[in-house]
């Protein structure tokens, strides 16, 4: 097994103010090497894709934070330990590995009758499943992300709950609206988180 650091984006806060931002390893350098014990008490960082809160040991000087932080990251098995001990069934030089599939006779028949056969077809179905669904799990994903920051930073601000609910209802205009008077890096930050809320379906 082999350590990987983590390098995962994110955003640190002291009070209202943005300080740093980048990989997690930048951002608890950063902030290690530059703030004060009164500063650290204010500290929040936040994982730009979820909004939740990391919560980092700093003891130590800089280079033990950042060795545990790496430590800590996870592990990832090498080349030799992922090898699959058996032959896989299919096409593995064009990509095509075989699974199962089970489905009525009835399934089976309609797949066999379309252009190409199941294979084929099943293979258009999910793609275009794929392809229908990828702007809902972006919207789903930038509206979890805003609520959790939101809550954490701006659970006290004015018309917050309006807010919340301006994002879940995809109404981008009044959402800014409400949180225009907003602590400027605050609200700058969930603008950022909530980009994706607001996709439209494709047509």
């Amino acid at each position: 097994m082999r350590t990987v650091p983590t390098q995962i984006s994110c955003t640190a806060f002291v009070g209202i103010e943005r300080i740093a931002e980048g990989t997690l390893q930048h951002v608890v350098a950063i902030v290690k090497d530059t703030l004060n014990d009164k500063e650290f008490a204010q500290l929040l960082i936040f994982d730009d894709f979820t909004g939740k809160p990391i919560d980092i040991d700093f003891r130590g000087k800089t280079a033990e934070v950042l060795q545990r932080l790496s430590n800590s990251a996870g592990h990832v098995p090498d080349a030799a330990e992922s090898e699959q001990p058996t032959r896989r069934v299919g096409r593995p030089k064009l990509g095509v590995v075989s699974g199962e599939v089970t489905l009525l006779p009835r399934h089976w028949d309609w797949l066999k009758s379309q252009p190409g056969g199941a294979s084929v077809t099943l293979r258009k179905l999910v793609d275009e499943a794929r392809r229908s669904g990828k702007n809902e799990s972006k919207v789903r994903a930038a509206q979890e992300a805003s609520y959790h920051f939101m809550t954490a930073m701006a659970g006290d601000f004015p018309q917050h709950e309006e807010a919340l609910r301006a994002l879940y209802a995809g109404n981008q205009d009044r959402f800014h609206q409400l949180i225009d008077n907003w602590a400027p890096d605050i609200r700058d930050h969930i603008k950022t988180l909530a980009e994706n809320a607001f996709i439209k379906e494709e047509t």
